[in-house]
C-alpha cells in the first residue's frame, strides 16, 4: 500500500497579494493624512509656527503616549485564537487605554508640560502654547487607536482584511470634512483645526472597527467553548517586548525634536519635518502592511518561498518609486504645490529629501524579518533592534549638536536613515534561526507532499 502523502498548504503569490493589498491600501490612505494636515496648516495663518508646533511637539508626544497600545495589531493578529484569548487582550487594551489617556491629560493640563517642552525639548518659545492647545485636543487619540488596532487584528486573522481599508476610508472622510470646515470657516488657528479633525477621525474609525467585528466574533468564537486562552504571564512574555519596541521606536521623535531645536535653522527644520515625514510615511506604508501578512501566513507549511519572493518584489518596487520621486520634478511639486511650503522651506525640503532614500526599502525588509520573529513568538529580538536604532540615532544626533553643526533637518534625517539601516541589519541576524526552520520545514515536505494551493 503506497504511503499517503502529507497535505501541504502552498501559499501562492496571489494569496499573499490578496492579504497584503488591503492592508497596504489602508496604510497608504493613512499616510495621506499627514500630508493633508500639513497642507491645510501651510495654507492658514502662521504656517511655520503651526507646522513646527504640530510636527515638533504635538504629534511626537501623542505617538509616544500611545506606544503601549500600538503593537496591539500584531498581538491581536497572532493571539486572538479563541474567546478567552480575545477577552484577555481586550482587558489589556482597556486598562492601558485608560491609563495612557490619564497620563496624556496630566502632561497637557499641568505645569509638567512647560517643564518638558521648554526645558527638556528646548522648543522655540513661539510654538509652546499653540502646541499645548493642540495636545489637549488630541486627548481621545490613544484609547481610540488602541481599540481600533485590537479589533483590526481579529479582522485580519479571520480573513477580513478588507474591513481595515474601509475603516481607513471612514477615518480620512471624517478628517477631510473636519479640515474643510475649519479651513473655510477660518476662525481657529491651523493647529486647532488639524487636531480636532484628527481626534474626530480616530474616534470614527474605532467605532466602525468595533461594529464591524461583532458579527465575526460570533462566527469564529464560541462562548460555550471559550478555549484555554492565554494567561497574563504568557501575554506579558509575548507583548512586553513589543510594547518596549513601540516605546523605543517613538522616543526618538522627541529626541529628534530636541536635537533639531538646538541646531541651526531650528524653526525651519521643525516646520518641514512633518511634511518630509509625511511623504516618507506614505512610501513606508507599503512595507508597514507586510508585517501582519508575514505573521498571518508564515505558519502555513510551504509559505516561506513565495513570501521571500514577494519581499524582494516589494522591496525593488518601493525603491524604484522612491528614486523616481527624489530625482525628478515630483519632489518639487510635492513640497511646493501639494504641501504649500513657502519657497525657502520647499527648497530646503527638496534639498534634504535624498537622505531618506534607504528608509522605505529597509522598512519592507524590517517587516519581513520582524514578522518572522513575531510568528516564532520569541519577540525579545524586536526591542533589541530598536535599542540598536536608538543608540545609533542618539550617537549621531549628539555628534551633530556637539561638532557638526549642520542645519537641523540634515542631521535629523541623516541620523534616522543610518539608524534604520542598523536596525534592519540586527533583525536580519536575529531572524536567521526561524528563517532556517521554516525553510527546512518547507523544503523537507515539498518532495513528499500533496500541495493544496490557497490563492
Amino acid at each position: 500500500m503506497p504511503e499517503q502523502s502529507t497535505p501541504i498548504i502552498h501559499v501562492s503569490l496571489k494569496r499573499i497579494l490578496k492579504t497584503w493589498w488591503p492592508l497596504a491600501a489602508s496604510w497608504l490612505l493613512m499616510g495621506l493624512e499627514g500630508p493633508s494636515l500639513s497642507a491645510v496648516m501651510a495654507r492658514m495663518a502662521n504656517p511655520e509656527i503651526n507646522l513646527a508646533a504640530y510636527g515638533g511637539i504635538v504629534y511626537p508626544l501623542a505617538l509616544l503616549i500611545e506606544s503601549p497600545v500600538i503593537m496591539l495589531l500584531a498581538a491581536s493578529t497572532a493571539l486572538s485564537k479563541d474567546w478567552n484569548s480575545y477577552r484577555r487582550l481586550r482587558q489589556y487594551m482597556m486598562i492601558s487605554g485608560a491609563t495612557m489617556t490619564a497620563l496624556h491629560l496630566l502632561l497637557a493640563a499641568t505645569p509638567a508640560y512647560y517643564w518638558f517642552v521648554g526645558t527638556v525639548i528646548h522648543a522655540p518659545e513661539e510654538i509652546i502654547e499653540p502646541a499645548r492647545v493642540g495636545l489637549l485636543l488630541m486627548l481621545p487619540w490613544t484609547w481610540s487607536i488602541g481599540y481600533r488596532r485590537f479589533q483590526q487584528g481579529v479582522l485580519i486573522r479571520s480573513g477580513h482584511a478588507n474591513a481595515v481599508g474601509v475603516g481607513t476610508v471612514i477615518r480620512l472622510l471624517v478628517d477631510g470634512i473636519g479640515l474643510a470646515i475649519g479651513y473655510i470657516a477660518n476662525v481657529f488657528p491651523g493647529i486647532v483645526v488639524v487636531t480636532c479633525a484628527q481626534s474626530a477621525s480616530v474616534i470614527s474609525e474605532a467605532a466602525y472597527s468595533g461594529l464591524r467585528v461583532r458579527p465575526i466574533l460570533t462566527q469564529i468564537f464560541s462562548k460555550d467553548e471559550p478555549g484555554e486562552g492565554i494567561t497574563w504571564r504568557e501575554f506579558g512574555v509575548f507583548y512586553f517586548p513589543l510594547a518596549v519596541t513601540s516605546l523605543l521606536s517613538l522616543v526618538w521623535q522627541q529626541i529628534g525634536s530636541a536635537a533639531l531645536s538646538r541646531l541651526p535653522l531650528a524653526l525651519a527644520s521643525l516646520a518641514i519635518w512633518p511634511v518630509i515625514s509625511g511623504l516618507i510615511f506614505m512610501l513606508r506604508s507599503l512595507g508597514f502592511a507586510y508585517n501582519e501578512v508575514v505573521v498571518a501566513l508564515l505558519g502555513f507549511k510551504g509559505s516561506s518561498r513565495n513570501l521571500r519572493k514577494f519581499t524582494w518584489i516589494l522591496s525593488l518596487g518601493v525603491m524604484a518609486l522612491q528614486l523616481i520621486i527624489t530625482f525628478t520634478p515630483l519632489a518639487a511639486v510635492w513640497f511646493a504645490k501639494v504641501s504649500a511650503l513657502g519657497p525657502e522651506l520647499a527648497e530646503l525640503a527638496q534639498a534634504v529629501f535624498w537622505l531618506a532614500l534607504p528608509v522605505p526599502l529597509m522598512n519592507v525588509l524590517t517587516s519581513w524579518y520582524q514578522g518572522a520573529i513575531v510568528f516564532s513568538k520569541k519577540t525579545r529580538a524586536v526591542p533589541e533592534s530598536f535599542v540598536i536604532f536608538l543608540a545609533v540615532m542618539l550617537l549621531l544626533l549628539a555628534a551633530g549638536v556637539a561638532w557638526i553643526n549642520l542645519p537641523g533637518i540634515y542631521t535629523g534625517l541623516g541620523a534616522f536613515s543610518i539608524a534604520t539601516i542598523a536596525q534592519t541589519a540586527w533583525l536580519y541576524v536575529r531572524s536567521r534561526p526561524v528563517m532556517r526552520q521554516v525553510k527546512a520545514r518547507d523544503e523537507g515536505l515539498r518532495e513528499h507532499a500533496t500541495q493544496v494551493e490557497i490563492s
